[in-house]
C-alpha cells in the first residue's frame, strides 16, 4: 500500500469505504439527561460512540459497571475520579482514565462542574437505546 510518514498515512485504500464521512457540531446535538445535571451529546460511528459530557458542579455519576470499554478525557473543570482497585484521583484538562469492561467507577464533578469526552467501544448500549426512543418520541425511525 502507499503511503507516506512510514505507512501512518497510506493514499491508497486497502479495503471498501465502510460508508460515508460527516462533520457534526456538538451544540446542534439533542442533548440525553440520564441525571439532573449531567449531559451527554453522543456523536455515533459505526464502532465507536464519542460522548460529550457536561457535568453541573458537584453532579455525581453514581458507580455503575458497563461492558463497553470507556476512555475519559477530561477538557475543563475538575472530576473526581474512582475506578475499583485504586484510590481516587481528581482529573483536570488533559488528564485520562481508562476503564475496562465490567470495571466499577463513578465519578464527581467539582465545585466549577467539568467538560468531558467519554469514548466507548463498542458504543455504549445504554446510549444507542436512549437514542432510538428519542427518535421514535420524535417520530423518527431508527
Amino acid at each position: 500500500m502507499g503511503g507516506t510518514e512510514g505507512g501512518y498515512f497510506l493514499t491508497e485504500p486497502g479495503g471498501v469505504p465502510a460508508g460515508e464521512g460527516r462533520f457534526v457540531r456538538v451544540e446542534e446535538i439533542e442533548p440525553l439527561r440520564f441525571k439532573e445535571g449531567l449531559t451527554f451529546r453522543p456523536v455515533l460511528g459505526d464502532n465507536v460512540l464519542v460522548n460529550h459530557v457536561s457535568y453541573e458542579p458537584n453532579v455525581e455519576a453514581p458507580a455503575h459497571v458497563h461492558v463497553e470499554e470507556q476512555i475519559v478525557i477530561v477538557l475543563e473543570g475538575e472530576l473526581e475520579f474512582w475506578i475499583d482497585g485504586h484510590e481516587p484521583r481528581v482529573l483536570r484538562r488533559g488528564d485520562v482514565a481508562v476503564v475496562p469492561p465490567w470495571v466499577g467507577h463513578r465519578a464527581v464533578a467539582g465545585a466549577g462542574g467539568c467538560q468531558q469526552i467519554d469514548v466507548f467501544q463498542p458504543p455504549r448500549s445504554q446510549v444507542l437505546e436512549a437514542l432510538r426512543a428519542a427518535a421514535e418520541a420524535r417520530g423518527e425511525s431508527s
